[in-house]
Parts: C-alpha cells; sequence; structure tokens
C-alpha cells in the first residue's frame, strides 16, 4: 500500500477521533489509568500531526477542519463523562458546550448573513481557556487513577476553567459583534 506522506497529519488526526471511543469507554468504566494513557497520546499525537504539517507544509483545508474537531470532539466526550459521574458540576459543564455553541452558531450567522469569515484565528483568552480545559481534564485523570494526589485543587481549576470559559465567550461574542458593526459603517449600511 502506498500512501502519500502528506496525508499523514490528517491520518493522525482520524486516529485521534477514533480514539475517543476507547477514552470515552475507559472513563465510564472508571478505567482512569487506561484513560489517562490514551489521553496522554491523543495530546502527543495533536502536537506530532501539527509539527509535521507546519514543518513539511502539509496543511489543508481538511487538516484545518478535523484537527480543532478533534480536540472539540475530545473535551466534549471527557467533559460530558466528568458530568454524568458528577466529577464535575453540572454548571461547568453547560458553560463549556454553551460556550461551543454560541461560537459556532454566532460564526455561522456571520459568515452566511454578514460577510465571509476568512480565518478563525484563535485569541489569547481562548488559547489560555482551552490549555486550562485540557489541564483541568488531566488533573481529573492523573487523581482520579491514584497515582497523583491532586483532589485538592480540582475546586480551585473548576473555577477558573468556569471563570475563563465565560470570559472567552464574551469576548468572541463582543469581537463578533465588533466586527460586523466595523463591517456595516465600511459598506456605508448604517441604519440598516
Amino acid at each position: 500500500m502506498n500512501v502519500n506522506l502528506k496525508y499523514l497529519p490528517n491520518i493522525i488526526t482520524i486516529a485521534r477521533i477514533i480514539a475517543i471511543v476507547p477514552l470515552a469507554w475507559l472513563m465510564w468504566h472508571k478505567e482512569y489509568k487506561g484513560a489517562l494513557l490514551i489521553a496522554f497520546l491523543a495530546g502527543l499525537s495533536d502536537g506530532l500531526d501539527g509539527f509535521l504539517a507546519k514543518r513539511y507544509g502539509w496543511q489543508g483545508w481538511l487538516g484545518g477542519i478535523l484537527d480543532p474537531l478533534a480536540d472539540k470532539f475530545l473535551m466534549f466526550s471527557c467533559y460530558t463523562i466528568f458530568a454524568l459521574q458528577g466529577v464535575i458540576p453540572l454548571w461547568l459543564y453547560l458553560l463549556v458546550v454553551f460556550r461551543d455553541v454560541v461560537i459556532v452558531a454566532g460564526a455561522s450567522f456571520y459568515h452566511f448573513k454578514i460577510g465571509k469569515i476568512q480565518k478563525a484565528t484563535p485569541t489569547l483568552v481562548s488559547k489560555l481557556n482551552t490549555v486550562m480545559q485540557i489541564l483541568l481534564i488531566l488533573v481529573l485523570l492523573l487523581s482520579y487513577s491514584g497515582l497523583i494526589n491532586l483532589f485538592v485543587i480540582h475546586p480551585t481549576m473548576i473555577v477558573v476553567v468556569g471563570l475563563l470559559t465565560l470570559v472567552s465567550g464574551v469576548h468572541y461574542v463582543w469581537m463578533g459583534l465588533s466586527m460586523a458593526k466595523q463591517l456595516r459603517s465600511e459598506k456605508g449600511d448604517y441604519g440598516k
């Protein structure tokens, strides 16, 4: 079988999406050590596919869609299971999901009704939010696996993730409204 190497980042990303199934199964059955291993490998694969795509110029539209989707599916699965198990509070789960729904709905509305979005670049607060959301998953997996007792920092991390999720969501809404206002003023669409 001859596989063109330029597709390797996408193959790695697809493997990361497939890995969500055993990760979710292990988490649901409270096999947190195995889940931690899969989450760790998924994180490594995320770094590897990004490195390969940038280093060798193997970036494409499919990878640009698949990579963030893989990350979101992975986080959504972990947060869903942790919420169902009562590990994280329901308010945090709803906030994380609601933020993403608002961003996707707002970006879709903007793209189809106001103007084309050329390139979606995450903001600094959004990157920090993503890092903290991932760190919370890792800390929870480490704690519940019994490898490291980090239970004392769970409440603080949950509050920090909640605040960053809220701030990031509000920031994206504000940016979208500002972009729409600017585009309308450039088009002379003041009163419409």
